[in-house]
């Protein structure tokens, strides 16, 4: 039950980061180069939800048990 948990949690987390990830992509239409929109991704908290989801998903697929 903990594994399906992890990875629903993860999966939801990803989704999550993912679409921030892709919103902000209109940023580049606005002027920004790719150096600044990374910059501003790596600043934003809500971008590493993406990267926790995928931890999560990897550490649920690794758990012994159930």
């Amino acid at each position: 039950m903990l594994r399906i948990f992890l990875f629903l949690l993860g999966f939801g987390l990803m989704v999550i980061g993912s679409s921030y990830i892709i919103l902000y992509l209109n940023l580049m239409t606005m002027g920004y180069n790719f150096l600044n929109y990374v910059n501003f991704i790596i600043r934003r908290i809500e971008c590493y939800y993406s990267i926790i989801g995928i931890v999560l998903m990897i550490c649920s697929l690794k758990i012994k048990g159930d």
